[in-house]
Order: C-alpha cells, then structure tokens, then sequence
C-alpha cells in the first residue's frame, strides 16, 4: 500500500503523463517487463518476478530506472564518474556530458585535481589559470538549469586531493553558503597525510602541472580549517583515497579518485553503477519466540535483485561510448539497504547497542555473501564481467560484477517504500521534508513507533502531543529508559553508533557506504575532528558530518523547530 507521500512524490516525479497518466502500478510493470528484456529464456516468468518484488515495495532500483526504463534512449544509471582533464577542451567536454547525464537522471562525480593551480601560467595564451574552484562555479551554473531527468535538479560531487595548491580555498569554498550549491564537496585524503597531521608534520602542496612543491604548510592548519568548515556548512566531508584503492577491484584500469554524489559508489573515470536497495521491514517475521528476520525470504529477494540490477546494465541506454564500454567491462551493481532503523525498532534492539552493531554486520555480510552467489550464477550462465581476466578475482572467482554492493542514501525510494532511510538512525519520530517537490513539503509520521508504543500499551495524549511537539520522546520521563533508549533519533545517538553501523556494513561492502553523521546543534570542532580522525582509523572509504541548523535550507527539519501547522 503507497502513502500519499509516496503518490504525491511518484505523480511528481516518476509517472509518465504522456496521455494517459500513468498509474504506480504501470510503472512497475513497464519497469518490469523492460528490465526482464534482457532475458534470453523465461523473460515472462522474471517480468512477474521484477514486478512482484517492485510493487510489494520489498526492492527498488535508482530513481532514472523507474523514471526512465521502457522510454526510448532511457538512461537507468544513477551514478557517474567523468575525468576533468588539465585542458579547457576536456573542462568543457566533460561539461557538456554532465549535462546530458543530468538532464536523463544521473548524477556525477569529479575530481579537480589535475587542473592547475589559480594564477598558473597558461602557455598556449600567456596567460594564467582561474584554477579548479572557477570551473567549479561553472559547472554548478550550469547544474543550476539542468534538471535530473526534467524532474529535478542534477547532483555532483567535487572532489580536490588534500596536495593540490588550491586545497586551502578549496575547503572554504561553500564557506559562505552562496557558491557550489549543486555540490557536495569533499578532500581527497591520503593516509600519509593524516600520518602529517598526527604528527603535527609539515605537508608539501604540489603544482599539478609542474609536479614541482608549490608551498609547505603544516598538516594540522588543513585538518583545522577542514574541521572549522565542516562544522560551519556540513562541507567539506573526507574520502580516503587510499582505503578505497586498497579495494579497488580492477587496480589494471588505474586508481580510483573520485566518488558519485552521494560517495557510496568510488567509480573510475567513464564509469557507472546501477543501485537498488532491498527493503529490510518486508523480511520482518514473528514466531512463537517474538520478531525476527526471515532470512531465507531475504536470501531470495537478493537472487531477484541482483539478476535485476545485472539486467539493467544490459538493456540501458548509455550516453556515451565511453560510459558503455567500462559499464559492460566491469559490469558494476550495488544492491543496498534500506528501513535498517525501522526493523532495529521492531526487534526491539536499540539502534545505539552492541547488539544493533553486531546485527549490522551479520545482516550486511550475508547480504553480500548471497549477493556474490547470485553474481557467480550469473556468470556461469552469462559469461563474467569483461574485464575479469585482469581483476583481482581471476583466476579462482568468477563473477558477473566487478562490485556487487553498496549502501545508497535510498532518498526518494525510501518514501516510496513507506520505510527508514538507508541505514540511518530515524530522524524524528515526526519531522518534515521542506521543499523537496517543487517547494512542497512533506510530514512524515513514523507509523512503526505509533505502533510499537500502542503494543507497550504506552500510547496515550501527552506522549502523542510530545512526538508531534518535538519529535521525539526523551522528554517523556514517565516512559521506561529502555524505551526512551529504542526511539533514540539521529541527533540523540551518541556519534561513536553512527561510526560504529558505518564501519559495521562498509565491512561487508564491496562499494562504499553513504552515511550523514548527523551532530546535535550544540556539537563542537573537537568532536568533528574526533569523528574524521575516528573515521580514517575504522577504514570508512568516506564520512559526511552535518550540524543541525548549519545550513540556512535543510531539507529535514523537525516539527518543533519550525512550528510547522501541519505537526
């Protein structure tokens, strides 16, 4: 059954309305039967499977896939990395595809790295460079008037390596909150530096064009004005180049520098990956002994996904040659999760605990295990990825995927799913989406609480007009603490849980893992530098801060902090 939430997003930005306006279930069914196209043999036996596993909400793919699949030319990636070249030829190239990727629903990632310095000499016309952040500006302009598939604006990911002479205008770049708006932007780390910055060591920045030192610094004055920006904008966030690298499944093709927007996905250049997410409440079970995970319904909803995300590789339609070759090279999928906080809830474990952790993990590595199974059938019975001879998995593993899973912030397809984001902490009990759908906004009202507090029997009016009030029930002192401690929110979960659920399921995650480590207002510098540093040490890929109220536009805003009529 779909929310209005869910109806009011899909006939905003999903359904087609070419004469007739279509319904939610003729867009799973057109998805379905697209995606099942791909089939050789028993093309209508996997359209019925698609279409099930879509419209009992228990997985969905990216949005450009239930945007665009079955549309001719539909482009079903959601993730794009394109290279940015030392040249105003490749600058503005690389534009030009970016926006085309935007306009069919892709979003994409850069790294700046290689263009030089701001003031450097430009031999072809004696002049000097604007340097990275100025084609930055550019490109965020022009994203401006792009928008995702007609429906939304696009989304990017601007990366500079933590070496480049730039570096330190770089972090203060969104400083302001006026510049970079269709940005995320995050420094480009490696473990030597953090060594640097351990040791309070200098650091050598490095002119690109030159490879000659441009200027020493000292570590620390980076890590302290990355921690003071963070702190004051959300941005600049880290990614750890080096860890990344380390997991980089075809090392041959060159190494990983950048990430999609959302840093989930470390791609290399011309690359992309098709995400779907696995819906964790719809493998929720009860018995004799209390609620559970039906692993063995989950063990077969992955085998549908992953030969679903396979499919997709197969019958899209790629923008550029490029994007088509190194897509049927590595064949990348990342099959994810999403209601984590919601199935924690319903079994009753605290998502601030031990136990939530250790749960994340064996949930996580059987997702992957059974996903690698269906990846090895698939190639038995497909051929593996082309590019496998030269992976780090030949001789002995043959595969379909190059990768096989990541864990997306699942956006828009959570709503959709009526569930928790990803694998975060619930934001409120109530809160409000603001301007999300062309300045609509949204209250979302946890209905899995509502329902476990009547179960407690601790349903009542103040603690109702408390959650509508605050969005929350610490304030409710008459509850029991282990309850209180269930329905902790994103802002009251100590931020050493966030760490430890991330590291939990970047364990078993062949991709990477997008997470917002979301701090209280009253969150200091020192504990920014903790977490970044707390981050580095647990092997994270990349880690993402944001302080409430740091951003004049959140899109996430408890109730009681707007006064919202509609709470």
């Amino acid at each position: 059954m779909l929310t209005k939430n869910a109806i009011q997003l899909l006939e905003e930005r999903y359904l087609l309305n070419k004469g007739l306006a279509e319904t939610p279930d003729q867009m799973f069914r057109r998805v379905a039967k697209h995606v099942a196209s791909a089939e050789k043999q028993g093309n209508k036996a996997w359209e019925e499977a698609f279409y099930a596993i879509m419209k009992n909400l228990e997985f969905l793919p990216n949005s450009p896939t239930l945007m665009n699949a079955g549309l001719p030319n539909g482009q079903l990636s959601a993730c794009f990395v394109l290279p940015v070249e030392d040249s105003l030829t490749s600058i503005f190239t690389t534009l030009k595809n970016a926006a085309l990727i935007h306009q069919s629903g892709g979003g994409t990632g850069y790294n700046f790295s290689d263009l030089r310095p701001k003031g450097d000499r430009v031999n072809s016309s004696g002049g000097t460079s604007s340097g990275p952040i100025a084609f930055m500006e550019i490109y965020d302009s022009a994203t401006e008037h792009v928008k995702q598939g007609g429906k939304r604006r696009g989304a990017n990911m601007g990366i500079l390596n933590v070496n480049h002479p730039d570096i330190e205008d770089f972090i203060l770049s969104k400083s302001e909150g006026r510049r970079l708006q269709n940005f995320n932007i995050s420094v480009g780390i490696t473990d030597h530096f953090m060594e640097a910055v351990a040791e309070d060591g200098d650091w050598t920045l490095v002119n690109p064009r030159t490879n000659k030192v441009q200027k020493t610094v000292k570590a620390k004055s980076i890590w302290d004005s990355v921690v003071r920006e963070a702190w004051k904008t959300g941005d600049p966030g880290l990614v750890f180049l080096d860890t990344i690298n380390q997991a980089n499944p075809t090392p041959k093709q060159g190494s990983i520098i950048s990430t999609n927007p959302c840093g989930e996905v470390p791609l290399l250049a011309y690359e992309s990956c098709n995400l779907g997410s696995l819906n964790l409440m719809k493998v929720l079970t009860s018995n004799k002994t209390g609620p559970g995970i039906d692993w063995h319904q989950l063990e077969t909803n992955i085998g549908v996904a992953m030969r679903f995300l396979d499919n997709v590789i197969t019958v899209n339609h790629f923008l550029l040659p490029q994007i088509r070759e190194t897509a049927h090279a590595n064949r990348k999928v990342g099959l994810g999760v999403m209601g984590w906080a919601e199935l924690l809830i319903s079994l009753d474990i605290p998502y601030a605990s031990d136990d939530a952790v250790a749960l994340g993990e064996r949930l996580m590595d059987f997702v992957k295990t059974k996903s690698y199974e269906t990846s090895k059938t698939l190639a038995k019975e497909r051929g593996t990825f082309g590019s496998w001879a030269e992976s780090i998995y030949a001789p002995h593993m043959p595969l379909r995927n190059a990768t096989c899973n990541s864990i997306a912030p699942t956006g828009s397809i959570s709503v959709i799913a009526n569930t928790s984001y990803s694998i975060e902490p619930l934001y409120g009990l109530v809160y409000e989406r603001v301007g999300i759908l062309d300045g609509k906004n949204q209250i979302e009202r946890n209905v899995v609480v509502v329902e476990k507090l009547k179960q407690l029997k601790l349903w009542n009016g103040h603690v109702r007009e408390t959650v509508l009030k605050t969005g929350s029930i610490q304030q409710v002192r008459t509850l029991p603490t282990a309850v209180r401690k269930l329905f902790e929110t994103s802002h009251e979960v100590p931020w050493k849980y966030h760490l430890l659920h991330q590291r939990a399921f970047q364990k078993h995650t062949d991709n990477a893992v997008s997470k917002t480590i979301n701090l209280p207002k009253m969150a200091t510098e020192t504990e920014i530098s903790e977490i970044y540093r707390t981050a580095w040490e647990f092997g994270l890929k990349g880690i993402t801060i944001y302080r409430d109220g740091s951003k004049p536009n959140q899109i996430l805003q408890k109730c009681g902090l707007n006064h919202s009529p509609y709470c």
